[in-house]
């Protein structure tokens, strides 16, 4: 069909009439000049995109018509311009494309229809795990364990990236997936099939919000959705309000970027941003460079927004050039931008657009910050970490509770370690990690611990050896300036070598304990403490035996890692006493901004980017030497136990089955407020003890050969068994911390995947019941894949983060929730009723729906499937579902 815009293409250049764009100001319409910059972003691809089909006019109407539609819950259609997954949400989605080609042949398609449309990016970089952290051989020893653990899923991969069409992938040992794209892979505007257009992303992973500190607008989705964009559909959005946060000022020398984000976080979680766009203005911005800006974008799922956006401007065209971006690409990226009204000038106050709301941060008043014990989103001032983890300890269980006795306070426990004696107390430091994307793509934060570290060994300073120290760069770039700066050799002398390029203790992927260090923490029931760079600190995540978890910034966590505990005010006492018997302080070893900033002007150079980024795809020999399939359909293995093929697609047909009313289901699990996909579907360590032990040990496979569940996302035989399987569920079934539930029928208490296999052998259909934020976290699809396979027909929450909210409604799980002002306390639920939904023929979005009770009680909740289209993929049985009908029809 004819896009009827066509009327307003031109040639960017009248010399190369071939290269055009839609020239939005043609448009002629007032409305234009006052709509944020990142609705722009949306309206220009409705407008490249409209075929009055699957982008109509009204929706480029309805984006014009932000102001006053924002509040509306008006729904528009998004095509991006690229997909980018990382490896354990990419391998679940190659495995479906995998299974997608089989369905669509086993109902007389074309089986290559089943190829990404839309071009995707695949960095591998959640696999790898720190097993040694001590020495030069660190990296080498844990890269290659790392392929002889996933070797198999390296394979299929590779597979996958010859199967399929426009799908890039990038080796291990890369770096990691949003540092790559900020880096390497961002075009900023694209330059494709003869069009100039604004870059845009979803990927399959929270933090892709990092980019849009690039100029880039990209968010996070589920896996499934993610699929299929992949193949062609856009996705389906509620037009959203977009929050304007003002920043003005100019931060104190020794205030970091971390310490930025954690309150630029805590800020926003108050003001309530969830579903919403934030974008990033006024003259405080230009005092932020592009890394600092992706460190605040990156955290975007920790406030809650879809998007944390920073429009493009000088800064970010300097930083194309300094990260050795074409020469002329950059010419064309900044004319096209300004051809169309898309580069800012944030210290020219005409160009303000409008916005929703507007907040404010003076970057003057921002202290140095940690967050935690169990949240991103809880800031502490490091001048009040002492005071308020005491304060924690005997504080009731709960995101800011441990509810230890008072007597047990100053416990100690003395313990052995490479023939030497120490003691571990509650606050202990047992981890202290430089990890994850949010960090790690900084260079004022890196060379700021680098040079902290430099003074910190000249000074005379130490680590205890206990202490499992590690940095994880967020790409070869960070290891080359860092070591060309001198910083590399103090930093390794103090236990922080090079582990790996991944999210590694950040994913979870931290690695064993030494095992007197475990025996001391569990005898004297310590709450053990584990300081990373990263952005996520959930309970169970960073490792089973720190019940207590910090983000902070790089240089902090080498202060605390010094100083053994976090129970230390850095201002009154000091960080260690050296040979000399001089007390050391932090404020001795911290270096200053200028300091930083010299060292980072003559390091930090475009030959860097060239030289590691132009080899990137051909550098790691073990991918190199891997040997993969050439077939087109899959050829699946019975032996496996990473590669499966799915039973999404059992018996499917082409006709549509009409949903029925859920009828007396049991209630599989009763839970409380924050429930992160953590929770619901474990990234980490396989317990021993756990149904995805008993099945992996039943293959042949001894604990050491386990790995982690989200290598085994390709299996969903494991990842069944992993659902609900967090060592800190709570449950308010079971009167203690677990993976378990009561099975109502039999009154027994058991694993929740055998709980949920009695239930379906007996033909009970289940829902879970939840409170606020379900779901929040990491954009898992297995979070919904995998209560899928146990028989959740529904969910009953007070409220859903967005993108599990999606995912459930892409494998056809019912998101309900209460009524506002209701919960199941003041509805008096107590989880052990029987529960029917009534699912009437005709559904509309957000509708109210019926639900019963054994107990004679009924009352209503909102079937959150907010657009019509969601409603579609229901119909269908989910979204995969029915890209597998159209496809074969």
């Amino acid at each position: 069909m004819s896009n009827p815009f066509v009327r307003i293409v031109e040639p960017l250049d009248p010399k190369q009439p071939l290269k055009k764009f839609f020239n939005l100001n043609k448009l002629g319409d007032a409305r234009y000049a006052r709509l944020p910059f990142s609705i722009r972003v949306l309206l220009e691809a409705a407008i490249r995109n409209c075929d009055d089909f699957l982008v109509k006019k009204e929706d480029v109407e309805n984006i014009l018509n932000w102001k006053e539609v924002q509040h509306k819950n008006v729904e528009v259609p998004f095509k991006p311009a690229r997909v980018i997954l990382q490896d354990f949400t990419g391998v679940p989605a190659v495995v479906d494309f995998a299974a997608m080609r089989d369905a669509v042949k086993k109902l007389g398609g074309d089986p290559e229809k089943i190829n990404p449309i839309c071009p995707a990016d695949l960095v591998i970089d959640h696999s790898i795990q720190v097993d040694f952290n001590r020495g030069s051989d660190s990296l080498q020893k844990n890269q290659d364990l790392e392929f002889e653990r996933n070797k198999e899923r390296f394979e299929f991969l590779k597979w996958g990236s010859q199967a399929f069409q426009n799908m890039r992938i990038i080796p291990p040992g890369s770096g990691i997936i949003h540092q790559v794209n900020l880096e390497y892979l961002a075009r900023v505007v694209f330059d494709q099939d003869g069009y100039y257009y604004p870059d845009s992303v979803v990927g399959t992973d929270s933090h892709t919000t990092m980019i849009d500190g690039l100029g880039v607008l990209g968010w996070g989705v589920g896996g499934i959705e993610a699929e299929a964009v992949m193949l062609g559909q856009p996705i389906s959005m509620v037009l959203p309000e977009v929050v304007g946060y003002k920043l003005l000022g100019t931060p104190q020398p020794l205030v970091t970027s971390t310490d930025i984000v954690l309150t630029i976080t805590k800020h926003l979680r108050q003001v309530g941003v969830v579903g919403k766009f934030v974008e990033f203005f006024g003259p405080g911005v230009a005092q932020l460079s592009i890394a600092d800006r992706a460190t605040i974008a990156n955290m975007c799922p920790e406030y809650g927004a879809t998007a944390a956006f920073f429009p493009v401007d000088d800064i970010s065209i300097g930083y194309l050039m300094q990260t050795g971006r074409d020469k002329e690409k950059i010419t064309c990226t900044r004319k096209y931008l300004e051809a169309v009204g898309m580069l800012r000038d944030f210290k020219n106050s005409a160009q303000d657009p409008d916005f929703t709301q507007v907040v404010e941060l003076d970057l003057h008043t921002v202290v140095p910050c940690c967050s935690g014990p169990k949240r991103p989103q809880d800031k502490v001032a490091v001048s009040d970490m002492k005071k308020d983890f005491e304060t924690c300890l005997g504080a009731k269980q709960g995101f800011k509770g441990f509810q230890i006795t008072p007597d047990f306070h100053n416990s100690k426990v003395k313990f052995t370690f490479e023939g030497c004696d120490f003691e571990l107390a509650h606050g202990s430091v047992v981890i202290a990690a430089i990890t994850s994307c949010t960090n790690t793509s900084n260079p004022s934060v890196m060379l700021g611990a680098g040079l902290l570290a430099r003074k910190a060994v000249e000074a005379g300073l130490t680590v205890k050896p206990y202490v499992k120290t590690s940095l994880s760069p967020g790409s070869g770039v960070v290891t080359y300036y860092l070591r060309e700066s001198g910083v590399m050799h103090y930093l390794s002398q103090l236990g922080f070598d090079v582990v790996g390029y991944g999210c590694m203790t950040c994913i979870g992927n931290s690695g064993p304990l030494p095992e007197s260090v475990v025996e001391a923490i569990t005898k004297g029931d310590l709450v053990a403490v584990g300081v990373l760079s990263g952005n996520r600190n959930f309970e169970g995540r960073v490792h089973p035996n720190t019940r207590a978890n910090y983000l902070a910034s790089p240089p902090l966590v080498i202060a605390y890692a010094i100083a053994g505990t976090i129970r230390i005010d850095f201002e009154k006492e000091p960080l260690g006493i050296n040979a000399s018997g001089k007390k050391i302080f932090l404020k001795d070893i911290w270096p200053t901004r200028s300091e930083i900033q010299a060292v980072e002007h003559q390091f930090v150079i475009p030959g860097m980017f060239k030289e590691v980024y132009q080899k990137i795809e051909t550098v790691n020999k073990s991918w190199n030497a891997l040997d993969a399939p050439s077939d087109k359909l899959y050829t699946w293995n019975p032996k496996s136990t990473y590669i499966k093929s799915p039973p999404f697609f059992d018996g499917l047909t082409l006709a549509l089955q009409t949903p029925k009313s859920i009828e007396d289901a049991y209630v599989l699990l009763n839970l409380g407020d924050s429930v992160t996909t953590d929770h619901i579907s474990p990234a980490g360590n396989i317990a021993r003890n756990s149904p995805a032990a008993r099945y992996l040990t039943s293959r042949g496979l001894t604990p050491r050969e386990f790995n982690s569940y989200g290598s085994r996302r390709g299996n969903d035989a494991v990842m069944a068994r992993g659902t609900f399987a967090n060592i800190r569920l709570v449950n308010k079934f079971i009167d203690k911390q677990g993976p378990q539930t009561v099975h109502f029928p039999s009154g027994e208490t058991l694993d929740v995947f055998d709980a949920a296999e009695r239930y379906k052998q007996a033909g009970h259909p289940l829902i879970v019941l939840a409170g606020k934020e379900y779901g929040a976290g990491s954009s898992r699809d297995w979070a919904a894949k995998g209560p899928f396979l146990l028989g959740v027909k529904a969910v009953l929450a007070e409220s859903y983060e967005r993108i599990h909210r999606s995912n459930l409604v892409g494998m056809g799980v019912i998101p309900l929730q209460y009524l506002p002002g209701e919960d199941a306390e003041t509805l008096g639920l107590s989880g052990r009723e029987r529960y029917t939904i009534i699912i009437p023929e005709k559904l509309k979005p957000q509708m109210n729906v019926q639900i019963k009770l054994d107990t004679g009680k009924t009352f209503q909740a909102i079937m959150r499937f907010d657009t019509d289209v969601e409603l579609t993929y229901f119909h269908n049985g989910g979204i995969l579902n029915y890209m597998i009908r159209k496809m074969a029809s």
